[in-house]
């Protein structure tokens, strides 16, 4: 009932493009004599009415917009199209049918084979790093066209911190031990320089606290009292303490840049883009919590409060805000840049802190994102106070979302988005910035690709869920296609234009970070990483023993993971101090004998009680069995991890899992 609610509210909404005769000079391309409801170019109405022959091309034309029609249609042109008075009614096929691109990695041969893609991702780690180390350090980064470097987000030697982590998933514990020295001696916080607060806390905050938290199991030799203490937490904590001037601003919102000896400079501007304010959660907590000063974590949350009393009536947010007057300066809203890791950070922040606040603003703003920007397993830009269509593009950034649907269980729906973006992959070998639905085609000035990682971090979640062959195939075709076009003599250069793949003189750190961690992540399934909580290591602190390193990792945005259960290492509060043993031992006693219970579920103060309905609220069949009695009415969490404060790390191979309706 509710999806046929929506379906209607998108049939009777009103679309207000200023026509398709003019589109934003962004798609690079005018269609003069197409003189229909814009829902036709989408495939959603047929009622078009005429259309001059040489207007939008033919049926069957490569790249025309009758053409570019495929794929949105479905299984709502019985919905929407009841009156074939259109030519292109005949052309509602299948997205899966766009054809690929003639410079594309086809699909040929057996399935991947995982130890054969590890090896060769390793081998294009140590290309991209070692030209690093050899051409660019200290700099941010490579720039691998002309093997030197240079400083883009301000002068930490990016590239050495975002890829401290990977060492460690590839199982180098020498260099992360050498590196860990390096950075000791050679970063530097108190500079005078202007500097991104978003990029330098995901990158650098994120992994000098990813990296801590590891240290000892890559044998570095820690001080006493770690993990609450240590050089790697206290750089991380001095970063950190140099974006707070930034959010002393009158809504709590964060202005988006800083200078790390002055401050705020005065004539910052007040306007920062959605996601440069709610991306701050899962690294401030963690630093408050391994700190115990709060003032992380509450300018982290008041950040969140501000955009959450922000959003529209119809429950949107838009691109980009006044930090001052609260005001919206754009008001395009969607999944992706310039607002993705808002909503992804809703959800990790939610998983890491076992918070119903922060799940229970995600899962509304989960049901306006898919009443009014989903359409056919794709997501639209839509405008955030009406939720009419303002861009109809998908943007590669947009494809970390299937991987945060699977982490909180809607795995249908998570498998069917991840296919569209496959197949645009699979037409260029690559994902465009811009990718332009109507047109099946890359947007002007868009065409490149920065070797991103978010498809590939969502078929490494996705194939930790269902164990697909198909999420292998992308990471094996991600593979192939990066070696072909990218790699260069001093690394991988980012790709300027997937069409004819001439390449750009960059290397980001997020490639070494992100990209290939993903991908070894993807075709390594015992990594360390994807521990269940069979395997823990525990850790005297001055709070008690600790238990780390069970599993249930949650990846900040720039990959970096987090040990959940480190947050709970450094607490003063005695009814916590010991929990661990009763935890572990009620649950290695639940894996002896299904029908016991894990009795402090229903009791914890943290038990979250969020009514979920329809379809999209439905578990996975992959869901966390908490209860051995059938028929059992007890109610369960809606984050399928046991709900003790302590117990994230409990979560199957990191996803939480929505209760059955």
């Amino acid at each position: 009932m509710e999806e046929e609610e929506t379906r209607r509210s998108q049939q009777d909404r009103i679309w207000k493009l200023d026509s398709w005769g003019k589109l934003p000079s962004a798609f690079g391309t005018t269609l003069p004599g197409l003189h229909c409801d814009p829902r036709c170019m989408l495939g959603l109405v047929v009622d078009c009415g005429p259309r001059r022959a040489d207007a939008a091309g033919s049926p069957g034309d490569p790249g025309s917009a009758a053409e570019a029609a495929v794929g949105l249609c479905r299984r709502r042109r019985e919905h929407l199209c009841p009156m074939p008075r259109c030519p292109l009614y005949s052309l509602c096929l299948l997205c899966a049918l766009l054809p690929l691109h003639h410079n594309a990695p086809e699909p040929e041969g057996p399935a991947p084979d995982p130890a054969h893609y590890r090896e060769r991702v390793k081998s294009m780690f140590y290309h991209a790093y070692n030209n690093y180390l050899e051409n660019a350090f200290p700099y941010d980064e490579l720039r691998p066209l002309t093997c030197d470097g240079l400083d883009t987000w301000g002068s930490f030697s990016l590239t050495l911190i975002d890829a401290l982590d990977t060492l460690l998933i590839l199982g180098n514990v020498t260099e992360f031990q050498r590196v860990v020295d390096v950075l000791q001696e050679s970063v530097d916080f108190d500079i005078d320089v202007n500097a991104s607060v978003f990029e330098t806390n995901i990158r650098v905050v994120g992994g000098l606290l990813s990296a801590h938290l590891l240290s000892k199991k890559a044998g570095v030799e820690v001080e006493a009292g770690w993990p609450c203490s240590g050089p790697l937490l206290r750089m991380a904590e001095e970063a950190a303490r140099k974006l707070l001037p930034a959010f002393q601003t009158p809504t709590g919102m964060p202005y988006g840049t800083v200078n790390l000896m002055h401050g705020v400079n005065p004539g910052e501007t007040p306007v920062t883009c959605t996601a440069g304010i709610g991306t701050f959660i899962v690294e401030f907590a963690t630093l408050s919590s391994l700190t115990g000063d709060p003032i992380f974590e509450d300018v982290a949350r008041r950040a969140l409060k501000g955009l959450w009393k922000s959003r529209s009536d119809i429950g949107l947010v838009g691109n980009h805000i006044d930090v001052v007057t609260g005001k919206w300066v754009a008001q395009d809203a969607g999944i992706g840049a310039g607002v993705d890791s808002y909503f992804e950070y809703l959800v990790k922040g939610a998983i890491l802190l076992q918070d119903k606040e922060l799940m229970s603003m995600f899962l509304e703003y989960n049901k306006a994102i898919r009443n009014y920007t989903r359409f056919d397993d794709w997501y639209l830009w839509v405008q955030m106070y009406k939720g009419t269509v303002s861009m109809p593009v998908f943007q590669s950034l947009e494809a970390y979302w299937p991987g945060l649907q699977s982490l909180i269980g809607d795995i249908d729906n998570a498998m069917r988005t991840f296919l569209n973006y496959y197949t645009v992959w699979k037409q260029f070998g690559g994902l465009p910035e811009f990718y332009n639905i109507p047109q099946g085609y890359t947007v002007e000035k868009r065409e490149g690709y920065p070797l991103r990682p978010e498809l590939i971090e969502s078929a490494m979640y996705l194939y930790q869920a269902t164990r697909d062959p198909t999420l292998l195939e992308l990471g094996r075709d991600a593979v192939e296609s990066i070696e072909k076009i990218s790699k260069v003599e001093c690394g991988f250069a980012t790709i300027k234009d997937l069409r004819d793949h001439k390449l750009d003189n960059r290397m980001e750190s997020f490639f070494l970070a992100e990209t290939v961690k993903y991908l070894y992540l993807l075709f390594d399934p015992t990594n360390f990483i994807h521990n269940n909580g069979s395997t823990f290591d525990a850790v005297i602190t001055p709070y008690g023993e600790c238990i780390l390193g069970a599993g249930g990792y949650v990846f900040n945005t720039e990959a970096h993971p987090i040990d959940p259960a480190a947050l709970h290492c450094c607490r003063k509060q005695k009814e916590e101090q010991w929990e661990v043993e009763d935890l572990m031992r009620e649950f290695f006693s639940l894996k002896r004998n299904r029908k016991s219970t894990l009795r402090k579920t229903t009791a914890s103060p943290g038990h979250w009680e969020i009514p979920t309905k329809g379809k999209d609220a439905s578990a996975s069949e992959n869901q966390v069995e908490m209860n051995g009695k059938k028929g059992s009415k007890r109610s369960v969490p809606l984050l399928r991890c046991p709900s003790q404060p302590f117990t994230s790390k409990l979560a199957l191979l990191g996803q939480v899992f929505l209760d059955s309706p």
